[in-house]
């Protein structure tokens, strides 16, 4: 049995796909991505929802997160060159609408009331309930356009066992639960 395929070109592609914003924000919807809040502390504290965050290198451990020129964070980032990951648990959505609201009180207030401790290295703020913490020193950035890409290394992380995870799919806030460790192959 013979099939024919039409050929279709990529500008043929392009064409019929008007790219804006919007567009691309609903493609990026159906990515399933973690929730952070990294956070900065020192004189410069301060915190920030973010889920643009990504291993990169386990040797050396090495991590990135993406924030816009407009952020707060954007500057104390630069300032600090030292920064906490706190991976935010299925119980922590009101956390991460906290730091994520833009109307928020800035600085110290921003933490006012909330369970956290100074990352023992970096001093920023790690937030207590996180399914797991990372604190990075600054080793790199790139600028992208209206985001800078945050390259860090990590000098600390823990991790809580047996906790469920904070997504973002499809637009709103999801919940994942642990599964037992895969055994290995050799059974």
């Amino acid at each position: 049995m013979l099939i024919s395929m039409s050929s279709i070109s990529a500008q043929e592609t392009t064409d019929s796909i008007p790219m804006t914003p919007s567009t691309l924000r609903e493609a990026m919807s159906q990515f399933a991505t973690g929730v952070i809040v990294l956070s900065v502390g020192g004189e410069h504290v301060h915190g920030m929802t973010a889920n643009a965050f990504s291993s990169v290198s386990l040797d050396p451990p090495t991590v990135l997160c993406c924030v816009s020129h407009n952020a707060v964070m954007h500057k104390v980032m630069l300032a600090s060159r030292r920064f906490g990951i706190s991976v935010l648990g299925a119980e922590q959505e009101s956390l991460a609408r906290h730091f994520a609201d833009k109307n928020r009180p800035l600085g110290p207030a921003q933490f006012s009331g909330l369970d956290w401790r100074p990352g023992p290295i970096t001093q920023a703020p790690l937030l207590h309930g996180a399914i797991a913490w990372l604190e990075c020193e600054l080793s790199d950035h790139y600028d992208s356009n209206d985001h800078s890409i945050f390259v860090g290394e990590v000098v600390n992380s823990d991790r809580s066992p047996n906790a469920s995870g904070l997504l973002f799919f499809n637009g709103g806030f999801q919940h994942v639960r642990p599964t037992n460790k895969r055994q290995s192959a050799d059974g």
